[in-house]
């Protein structure tokens, strides 16, 4: 696996990257958005992917915690949670 990994599993999103699996419960997720900025907006956000100047970023706002996908594949990643919320 080169890039981050994005599934739905049951009522969870999980997401992998290296060594790395985090899993976020969907009712949990507040928002998901794209963030604009090098390092993200969020200081206090958990970090998962490398911080390129060409990779996208993926915010995602839960109820304890803010995280930041960097990545080059936004859209599936997006596409992934956001269907994952809907059908919740």
């Amino acid at each position: 696996m080169l890039g981050i990994d994005v599934k739905k599993v049951d009522e969870d999103i999980i997401i992998r990257y290296q060594l790395t699996k985090l899993v976020i419960p969907v009712a949990d997720i507040i928002s998901v958005s794209l963030d604009d900025t090098y390092g993200g907006k969020e200081t206090n956000a958990i970090r998962i992917g490398a911080p390129y100047g060409t990779t996208d970023r993926v915010a995602i706002q839960t109820k304890t915690n803010n995280y930041i996908l960097f990545t080059t594949n936004y859209t599936k990643i997006m596409n992934t949670i956001n269907s994952a919320i809907e059908n919740n």
